[in-house]
């Protein structure tokens, strides 16, 4: 009879002991950032999904919006890159409001071209 008991405490706790590694696991998985849904602040801007548009002034009926542009020699140009500029394709400064609101750090892009020789 107690050896009897005994084997089935040893399976009793080794029961037990499986369950606490499995609920151990469980709480790992559940709180590793490889498996949790990031942390998001107000200082993090998220990716853009298909509900979520960036851009959302500019030539929304197009199916893509493209501008061609050239730079004259010596001069240079300052393009949007936030999509906010009221000048649209170039950059009226809009970022700088959006990015001391957001935290975010978006900024134009600047071509320009050699002078001619």
């Amino acid at each position: 009879v107690e050896v009897v008991d005994v084997r089935r405490r040893t399976r009793q706790r080794e029961k037990t002991m499986y369950a606490m590694k499995l609920l151990s696991l469980c709480a790992l998985f559940t709180r590793s950032s490889a498996f949790a849904p990031p942390a998001r602040t107000s200082a993090v801007r998220s990716v853009a999904t298909k509900a979520e548009k960036i851009n959302t002034k500019v030539d929304l009926e197009s199916p893509k919006v493209v501008t061609m542009d050239s730079v004259d020699a010596g001069k240079k140009k300052v393009y949007c890159r936030c999509w906010l500029s009221g000048t649209f394709p170039l950059c009226d400064g809009t970022h700088a409001k959006h990015n001391e609101e957001t935290g975010d750090n978006v900024g134009p892009l600047i071509v320009s071209a050699p002078k001619a020789e």
